[in-house]
């Protein structure tokens, strides 16, 4: 469905992303892994068209997206939900929801998907005429990914989701997350909370300095002994023992 083939990215003389290689499923949950400038949140925004990269091919299904706007991005079916959240802190939570919606000309379907987004995080409804900004920090990333679901997503990117949330919200969203799996749609998972987010995805590729130093089933990365070692609190020295 997704495939991404060769990808590498630079900013100025900064190799962020060098020569890499995945590709998703229909239906999947990938997670993509590693510490923080190992260039996973530059491979997000390559795929939703923010940054453009240097060299490679994105695929959505056969079409070749690499190079489009975001706008046309969106339109074919990638989503991007940012890390940081990012809702328009100044509107309200309805109005934020129906910006997600804003290529869809039918607003019978907004509506639809907004109610999706409700029974999902019933929160929402109880604040939809409260300022974004106003919103804890889970509420926020919850109105984040509603935004994202109303878009119609076929691909959705998350970017560090449980990022600065309470153990307990990081549940529901992880909760969340798998929910929307269940119902078919297409998850490419960024997450320095690497325990959930190999307990949650299918298959896990682990980024290092820009490249793919690691890939496979999440249960057997999981259970690799450097990738145990360094998520336990070792140094992190894995991209050359990995590859040695």
């Amino acid at each position: 469905m997704l495939k991404v083939s060769n990808l590498s990215i630079s900013y100025k003389k900064i190799n962020a992303v060098r020569d890499i290689s995945f590709e998703i499923s229909k239906g999947e949950i990938v997670s993509l892994i590693g510490s923080n400038g190992a260039g996973k949140t530059s491979t997000m925004r390559a795929i939703s068209g923010l940054v453009r990269a240097k060299s490679g091919s994105i695929t959505l299904n056969g079409e070749e997206l690499a190079g489009k706007p975001p706008a046309r991005i969106v339109s074919a079916g990638i989503v991007h939900v940012p890390e940081g959240r990012q809702v328009f802190s100044r509107l309200t939570v309805a109005e934020n929801l129906e910006m997600g919606g804003y290529l869809t000309r039918d607003k019978r379907i907004v509506r639809e998907r907004m109610e999706y987004v409700f029974d999902l995080f019933p929160v929402l409804r109880e604040r939809l005429r409260q300022k974004a900004g106003s919103l804890s920090g889970g509420e926020q990333q919850m109105l984040a990914i509603g935004r994202g679901l109303v878009t119609g997503p076929k691909v959705l990117l998350l970017d560090e989701p449980s990022l600065g949330l309470a153990p307990i919200v990081v549940e529901r969203v992880f909760e969340v997350i798998r929910k929307l799996q269940q119902g078919g749609m297409t998850i490419l998972l960024v997450e320095q909370n690497a325990v959930d987010a190999m307990a949650i995805s299918g298959r896990t590729y682990i980024m290092e300095s820009g490249a793919i130093v690691l890939d496979g089933p999440s249960a057997e990365i999981a259970e690799n002994d450097e990738v145990k070692r360094i998520y336990l609190g070792g140094k992190e020295t894995w991209a050359t023992s990995l590859l040695s």
